[in-house]
């Protein structure tokens, strides 16, 4: 039975992942609030991370010294950057990217001040594990979501991929942003506030991590308008869905 960290960085997913745990209990730390069960077979840590790089890597350096997992698993929603990817599909991180970070001339723009790499990778049997059971979930959306919310969002077909993730402290919120990202960093895929420093993190505990990302918009002009309702009504069913499946698969 494996220790299995989740990390959420909203309350909308975290509350659904913690239906799914009938005996956890809460363990108060740094200010944080972390839950203690099990869920499918597996020994479990949930925990809700807050909003952006700090809060996250701040969570997973308080869950990895006090709690010594053997996992860590990120579940949440992102921007969609690249072309191919669509609101209601899902984003499996294969690396992780900060884009907001520069310490040139020092050093390379991107680069990790002392770690000597831009790019942190993901562990390879959770990006596969992550990567089945979001399939999973998109095939079963339908019955996870009404047919009024699939019409609202355009969520017909819904897509798994995998690839670069990249994390800033910037909620992005226009095309021009958006078109930047790609023009710098054309293979992301996708864009958050946390994974990132939370795969460094996890780097330096030398604990295998992977993160999941429902795109909740395109990061443009209307990011804004669809996040809070996307939260609501589709990735928080998402997010409960891949949790289980992936434990089930582990």
């Amino acid at each position: 039975m494996a220790r299995i960290a989740v990390i959420s960085a909203v309350d909308e997913e975290l509350s659904e992942i913690l239906r799914l745990m009938p005996d956890e209990r809460k363990v108060q730390a740094a200010g944080r609030t972390f839950w203690q069960g099990h869920l499918q077979g597996h020994e479990v840590v949930a925990v809700l991370c807050g909003i952006g790089k700090v809060a996250g890597a701040a969570t997973a350096a308080v869950l990895h010294e006090r709690f010594n997992p053997q996992y860590v698993l990120f579940t949440g929603v992102a921007g969609g950057l690249a072309p191919g990817v669509q609101v209601g599909d899902v984003v499996v991180g294969t690396h992780y990217l900060q884009h907001d970070l520069s310490a040139a001339p020092l050093f390379p723009r991107w680069e990790v001040p002392g770690a000597g790499i831009s790019r942190y990778p993901a562990d390879a049997v959770l990006v596969q594990v992550l990567t089945e059971a979001a399939r999973d979930a998109v095939t079963w959306l339908p019955k996870l979501v009404s047919e009024q919310t699939l019409r609202a969002f355009g969520l017909h077909r819904p897509t798994v991929h995998q690839g670069l993730i990249v994390s800033g402290d910037r909620f992005i919120t226009s095309v021009a942003e958006s078109e930047a990202l790609r023009r710098d960093l054309p293979d992301a895929l996708a864009v958050d506030m946390e994974s990132a420093a939370v795969a460094q993190v996890c780097a330096d505990y030398g604990t295998p991590f992977a993160a999941v990302r429902t795109l909740s918009d395109r990061a443009d002009d209307e990011a804004h308008v669809d996040f809070q309702a996307f939260m609501r009504d589709v990735a928080r069913h998402y997010s409960a869905r891949i949790v289980r499946k992936a434990l089930n698969l582990l």
